[in-house]
Formats: structure tokens, sequence, C-alpha cells
């Protein structure tokens, strides 16, 4: 009988407590796998959507509001602000480039994002499926959204007033899909993009919004993709996504804006380190939970081990005048810790895993971010091999203890 068999005899004859030990093991690693996988994709979404914009334009307010709700599509946006107060900055020469958005409508709890192409652009993307859009009232839909609402090319679909699925239809005006996005992992997943004009057509009447159409261009206004009139109160925007023409620009137009308009300028790198330090307390406590958890089972792993050893003296003693060495015997304790580690942490690995992705399904039904559980991280082999050296810590007391038994005095003891 070799020592692996002798191993797995012993964990079977104390199936409760091994049992208790896995599962202590498991939800201590559980939690850390479940905290990795959210950070890393977390980290990795923010990353995607705030891409290549340097500094997002809106009205006054919160300026994590305005970056969550412009370019993570998160939350509601802080207001609109007037064409006629972005167009003097849209000559201001820190700006290479900037794409507007107007928000304000939604398609069964999507949001309809008025735009120009260059959002498309910024993304690397085009319709997998038709063609961008070309003129009002046509629409290009998210991969999540075609999926989830069954939606092909040439179909008809209603607005709603606000970004919940209870506002008020637009009944009047009926938005023609014409493109469908491929996935890519970002917000526009989850949007419906139209010209920045359809969203201006869904608030006001035809008449308006054909007026602000015809309006003569102001300077530079092509960065925009339409005409600027400048007394048009009806042409109004969210957000603008601004990308710098220099570095030194980074420091200058955000003052400017925040200092000499009535509109405010936010960095998405910013705020999100800042949402990031928000979070890390949450995240540092249940780190720090996981951990506890471990070094307990560690220590009941210990203690199981140690009061195993006192039950099973007489075995020890026999195997030994059967011809088991000492070496022998020390190695049987460390590999059934080792064992119980592993079992403790492959289990854990899979519990993490798994409820990663019943947590990445309710984000998704809730239209967040998305997340998968179907990841696996570099840091789950440090994991991996931190469970291994906690089996053999566990382990090392009762297996010196094993190894130094008196065979004599044991059996003479019965």
């Amino acid at each position: 009988m070799n020592l692996l068999t002798i191993t797995f005899s012993y964990i079977r004859k104390r199936k409760l407590g091994t049992l208790l030990n896995v599962l202590l093991l498991a939800l201590g690693v559980g939690t850390i796998v479940v905290l990795l996988l959210f950070n890393y994709q977390m980290e990795e979404n923010l990353s995607r959507n705030a891409k290549g914009i340097d500094a997002v334009v809106g009205a006054k307010g919160s300026p994590l509001q305005l970056i969550l709700s412009s370019v993570y599509h998160l939350d509601v946006p802080t207001g609109n602000i007037a064409l006629s107060d972005v167009a003097p900055l849209l000559q201001n020469p820190a700006i290479k480039s900037a794409i507007p958005l107007a928000l304000g409508d939604s398609y069964n709890g999507f949001r309809i994002v008025g735009t120009s192409q260059e959002l498309l652009a910024l993304y690397e993307t085009q319709p997998q499926t038709g063609r961008t859009w070309e003129s009002p009232l046509e629409v290009v839909v998210g991969a999540t959204i075609a999926r989830e609402a069954k939606l092909d090319i040439g179909a008809e679909i209603t607005s709603a007033h606000g970004l919940s699925e209870d506002g008020d239809a637009h009944d009047e005006h009926h938005l023609t899909v014409v493109g469908i996005l491929p996935k890519s992992g970002t917000a526009l997943d989850r949007l419906v993009l139209t010209d920045v004009r359809t969203v201006w057509l869904l608030h006001h009447d035809e008449e308006n919004a054909a007026h602000a159409d015809s309006a003569a261009q102001l300077p530079l206004s092509n960065r925009l993709g339409f005409a600027i009139h400048p007394d048009d109160s009806l042409q109004q925007i969210t957000a603008l996504l601004v990308k710098y023409s220099s570095p030194m620009a980074a420091a200058l137009f955000p003052r400017f804006v925040n200092a000499q308009t009535n509109m405010q300028a936010a960095s998405p790198a910013f705020e999100t380190a800042r949402l990031f330090d928000l979070f890390g307390v949450g995240v540092t406590a249940l780190q720090a939970f996981g951990f506890v958890l471990i070094i307990t089972a560690a220590l009941s792993v210990f203690i199981a081990l140690y009061n195993a050893l006192k039950e099973r003296r007489y075995d020890l003693a026999i195997m030994r005048t059967l011809g088991a060495s000492r070496e022998k015997i020390f190695w049987q304790m460390i590999q059934e810790s080792i064992l119980l580690s592993l079992m403790g942490v492959i289990a854990g690995l899979l519990l993490g895993h798994i409820a990663t992705e019943m947590l990445g399904k309710w984000l998704a039904a809730a239209r967040q971010i998305e997340l998968t559980g179907w990841l696996f991280l570099s840091e789950e082999w440090a994991i991996l091999i931190l469970a291994i050296a906690i089996g053999i810590l566990a382990a090392i007391i009762p297996a010196v203890l094993a190894y130094r038994t008196d065979i004599s005095k044991v059996l003479a003891k019965g």
C-alpha cells in the first residue's frame, strides 16, 4: 500500500472534519478570486471605454457623474449645454477632436445617444451588419441590444423619454435600424447610436429641427458634423468628448473651462482613479476577510492533523514495525495536509469563478458592466502556490511529532 492510498484512507475516515476544512478554505479562496476577477475586469472595462478620451465637457455638477453618464453610461447626466456655448470652445487650440453626445431618451431601457460617426472611429468599430446612419431617424444598435430585442436591419423602434423603461413613448417618430455593431465589450454594446439631430427631432417639432439643420455654420463647427445656429435654443447636447492636441492641454484646458465658462471639464482618468479609491476600502476589507478565512482554514487543518496524530499513533507505530521509515511517516502527514489544502483551493477557485459568472449575469440583467467568470488570471497560480505552502506549514508540527514517535512506548501502551 503506497502513501497516497493511506492518505486518502485517512481523509475518508474523517469525512465531516475534511468537509469543514475544505469548505472553510474554499470560502476564503473564493472570496479573493471574486475580488480579483471583479477588479481586473472592472479596470479593463473602464480602460476600454475611456480609451482616446482626455476630457469630457458638460454642464456644471459632479465631475464623476459627468464621466459615469457620458463615458460609461451608468448614471444620469448633469444636464445639457447649449451649442452656442460650445461653439467658441471648439476654436480652442487645445482641442484636437470633439465628439458630441446628446442623451435623454431610451429604447427598452437602453440609452439612445445622439452623436457623430467619429464615436465609432474612436472605438475602432463599424457595423457588422448594415451601415452607419446617414440621416436623422436612422439608428445603429449595439450587439447586446440586437440580441436581447431580436432586432434586425430594417426594424423600426420607438424611443421613450428618459433613461428608464417606463418613460413616455415618442410615438410620432419611428427609428429605423440600419446597422448592428459587433460585440466590443464596451458601452457601445448597450447603446442605440444615431445623429444628434435625431434627438432634437424626438423632442421638438420637425420645423424647428429643420431650422437647426439648415442654419449657417460657425467656424470649426465641422468638428461636430452638423451646422450650429448661435441663436437656436433647441440646439443642445449633453456632453463633448475631447481629445487634446498636446500634453500641455491637460493642465490648461480644464482650468480654462471650469473658470471661464458655465460648463465643466472632467478627466476620465482622474475620476475613475477617484472611483477606485472610493471602492478601495471595501475591496481591501473583503480581501482581508478572505485571508482571515484562509488563515483560519490553515489553523483548522493543523488542529485536525494534530488531533488525528493522537488517534493514529498506534497505526503509525505498526507502520514503522512493518518497515516504514521515519521519513515516510513524516511525508505522509505533509502529503495529507497538502491534499486537504489542494482540495480546498480547487473548490475555492471553482466557487469564485461560478460566483463571478452569476454576478456577471445579474449585472447583465441590470444592464451594467459586463463581467464573466470564465477567465483565468495569472494571480490565481499564486493562490495555488499559497495553498501548498499553507498545507506544508499546517503539517510541520504534527509531521515532526510523528517523525519523533517512539514506537516501543506506543506499542507498550497498546
